[in-house]
């Protein structure tokens, strides 16, 4: 999320760390890939189209994206140090400092957290966020791993593992997919995507957590500037509980929550080709009142625990049958015809020649 909180804080930290990561030269994915949106939800397209999705503003700022992988290529590293010398109060001194720096210290890389079965389900959560936390947020502009919505959920993984090996700083969109890598374990814990878009100072502002629900509670997991729009516990009893937490969260930064979107229940295989669902329900709730706002909530989180809703990516279109004309194989001439609606179960006709011999006394056919 951009702009809740100033944009000076942190950037000395996540420089440095982004810095020793390219200079040291510690990542071990040196393959670039391949260029899309950064977190939009629509597909591939042109070269342009794709630089003006990388080029949006959110909160009145640049939203960038490295899609060159790591090391990151020439042009990211100096468009990501650029914009930090125009956003940072000191920023030209502040790359200055660390580009010059003829040592810099090692980063710290926090151990991925392993669940035990002596954890409960809220022990472990909080481990998770833990982790993210020691990852840091990223407050340098750049994100550095490019987060392609449509792309599906085991290439998202294939991301999420490549984050616990470069142990970089994260932002909102990439800490939901971490979520929910490390939440893949658990199948009594269902995940699923919140999204806000929140107004101030006549700019607009988007951000994305993951909801958690296990054992009749909610929460969530997650990663902002502000550490009250972030992770919440798993005390929430009702999904509106948990809405309205964030949205009175968002009331102390004089924010107004517009619209809020929630996406399906994600699998819990990691391989799935299936594409996360991200905006299942759309509500714009700053034209609702709080009544209407949680019974579609509330009804849409029945919904989910009952397994009713579907992504809409597995809703194929119905082809049309033509008129007059069989969907299925011809039949040969001299096939007999059956009933369209109902099957047939009567006995053979019987043959008023020889097959008298094969009925017994009763006057039923024997099978043998």
């Amino acid at each position: 999320m951009t702009g809740v909180a100033g944009r000076g804080g942190g950037c000395r930290g996540s420089g440095r760390r982004a810095a020793a990561g390219k200079e040291g030269g510690r990542s071990r994915s040196a393959q670039p890939r391949a260029a899309g949106g950064g977190g939009s939800g629509s597909g591939g397209g042109s070269e342009e189209e794709e630089q003006e999705q990388e080029q949006q503003r959110d909160g009145g700022s640049l939203f960038l994206v490295n899609k060159s992988g790591f090391p990151m290529d020439g042009q990211t590293w100096e468009r990501m140090w650029g914009h930090v010398e125009r956003v940072h109060p000191d920023g030209g001194a502040v790359a200055a400092a660390i580009r010059s720096a003829a040592r810099l210290a090692r980063p710290s890389v926090p151990p991925v957290p392993n669940y035990k079965l002596s954890m409960s389900i809220p022990e472990w959560l909080q481990a998770i966020q833990t982790y993210m936390k020691m990852l840091q947020y990223n407050h340098t502009g750049t994100q550095f791993f490019e987060i392609r919505k449509s792309r599906p959920l085991s290439g998202l993984m294939e991301t999420a593992r490549e984050m616990t090996r470069e142990s970089l700083p994260i932002k909102c969109l990439e800490a939901v997919i971490l979520g929910i890598y490390l939440t893949n374990g658990q199948p009594s814990v269902e995940r699923f995507p919140i999204s806000f878009k929140t107004h101030f100072s006549g700019n607009y502002f988007h951000h994305v957590v993951l909801g958690i629900y296990c054992n009749g509670r909610y929460g969530s997991l997650g990663m902002s500037r502000r550490s009250d729009l972030m992770d919440k516990p798993l005390t929430y009893r009702t999904l509106s509980d948990l809405i309205f937490e964030f949205e009175d969260s968002y009331k102390k930064y004089l924010h107004s929550v517009k619209k809020v979107k929630i996406g399906l229940y994600v699998p819990h295989e990691p391989h799935s080709f299936q594409p996360i669902e991200w905006k299942q329900l759309v509500l714009n709730v700053s034209k609702m009142m709080r009544t209407d706002v949680r019974k579609e909530l509330e009804k849409f989180a029945r919904d989910m625990r009952m397994k009713i809703l579907k992504p809409s990516s597995a809703h194929s279109p119905m082809k049309e049958r033509p008129r007059g004309k069989s969907l299925s194989p011809r039949r040969r001439q001299g096939s007999p015809q059956r009933r369209a609606c109902r099957r047939d179960k009567s006995p053979a006709v019987l043959d008023k020649k020889g097959d008298l011999a094969a009925l017994n006394e009763v006057g039923y056919q024997l099978r043998i």
